[in-house]
């Protein structure tokens, strides 16, 4: 089956956690984050200024799910109805090659609490069985451990450097390339 976005963005769900669009509303929750430098650090994007740099950010992401272009949720804990971070597919293609990337980041209060592991198992879900992904990319700074072991935790494979591969503030960076493939994906959850 095939996904089509239409402008909608489907509302996910996981034990802990309800994966949703983001709302104007999230933006002072989500300026908290996004103006943190030890979260965006490996974001490629400075600290944001101000609540109304991520309101407008929280519209060009919404809108950039009805062209088709990315699907971005709002991480919600459903027991406090709290907004800790976000995830998404930041680019996808279904026609011909079947792959998206991925990107995702966390308030610094939840980190290392299982949350993004279970979120991004949830986008997996959808990814593959409602999209008809074939491929899940991720890209990611080398000293970036925690996302590194986050992505091996979650059946990642470290395919290569990919040298210079992109401007960061004043200097080009290098970043790993990591995929998962459906095949691994539904053979892992065959062990389960």
């Amino acid at each position: 089956m095939e996904y089509r976005c239409n402008g909608q963005i489907p509302v996910l769900e996981s034990t802990r956690l309800v994966l949703r669009r983001l709302e104007e509303s999230d933006a002072e929750q989500l300026y908290k984050y996004w103006s943190d430098p030890e979260v965006v650090k490996f974001m490629n994007v400075p600290p944001f200024a101000d609540a109304a740099d991520t309101q407008e950010m929280i519209r060009w992401l919404n809108l950039l799910a009805e062209t088709e272009d990315t699907l971005r949720w709002g991480i919600e804990v459903k027991s406090t109805g709290r907004l800790i971070g976000s995830c998404g597919y930041n680019t996808w293609q279904l026609s011909g090659t079947y792959r998206a990337e991925i990107g995702y980041e966390l308030g610094r209060e939840y980190w290392q609490q299982g949350y993004m592991f279970e979120a991004l198992e949830a986008m997996f879900r959808f990814g593959f069985e409602t999209m008809g992904l074939n491929r899940i990319e991720a890209l990611t700074f080398p000293e970036n451990t925690a996302s590194i072991s986050l992505l091996q935790k979650l059946g990642f494979s470290r395919e290569g450097l990919l040298r210079e591969y992109q401007k960061d503030g004043d200097r080009f960076v290098d970043l790993f390339i990591f995929s998962l493939l459906r095949r691994e994906w539904e053979r892992e959850r065959e062990v389960d």
